[in-house]
């Protein structure tokens, strides 16, 4: 599934489904019921009758999406899928790869929000320039670095106390922290404080860098 819409403006989108699904070597019978199923999956059905022209552009990105798993590929290629999506309509992408990956297909996913690469991938590979700067078991490339960040979450104002630890924060609202940490002691001693202080802790997790850390890490400059 290419990133920009691979569809024909013009076309009728049933049509169009017929047409990808026959240049994949499916029976016209065949192609019928699948067309039924992945448009009511996908919540289409209405539009089938439509030229994609007259489509959002987060429901033309579900009938390119159908285009490239109509024909049950062990292999499905995606490139920026979740494009021009809404919420719900991401979460809907979502479990059907996830079913996809369930059933044993492959799947190679192109995309730069960080945080869907690590919701769904096991193995990555970063490029800058055209060059491999990264790649191999995500989990396997989080465990070669230590913990930079803590969060927590609690029912007073914690500032001061953050401050006279020396530490930064990352991002706070609503007495819920984000602190910047050198080293996991710094995240205890701050836990420690605030305990002695009496403050009720919601939320206490200690964090390793985000897949959107060691990117920019390998590929800032």
């Amino acid at each position: 599934m290419p990133e920009e819409r691979g569809v024909y403006p013009k076309t009728i989108i049933k049509n169009q489904l017929l047409y990808f699904a026959e240049l994949k070597g499916i029976k016209k019978v065949e192609v019928e019921k699948a067309i039924a199923y992945w448009a009511k999956r996908l919540k289409v059905e209405e539009y089938l009758n439509m030229t994609a022209e007259k489509l959002s552009k987060g429901n033309q990105q579900k009938i390119q999406f159908m285009t490239a798993i109509i024909h049950d590929p062990e292999l499905v290629v995606l490139d920026e899928p979740f494009s021009g999506l809404d919420p719900v309509n991401t979460e809907l992408i979502k479990d059907i790869i996830i079913d996809l990956v369930k059933r044993g297909k492959y799947i190679i996913m192109s995309a730069h929000q960080m945080t869907t690469i690590e919701e769904f991938c096991s193995d990555v590979l970063i490029m800058n320039r055209g060059k491999a700067v990264l790649q191999g078991n995500l989990k396997k490339i989080k465990d070669t670095y230590k913990a930079n960040r803590v969060e927590i979450n609690v029912n007073k104002d914690i500032t001061n106390i953050i401050k006279d630890l020396g530490l930064k924060i990352e991002i706070e609202k609503n007495n819920q922290y984000k602190i910047k940490i050198d080293n996991e002691d710094k995240a205890y001693e701050l836990l420690n404080k605030v305990i002695a202080e009496k403050i009720k802790v919601d939320k206490f997790e200690i964090q390793k860098p985000t897949l959107n850390d060691i990117f920019i890490e390998r590929v800032g400059e």
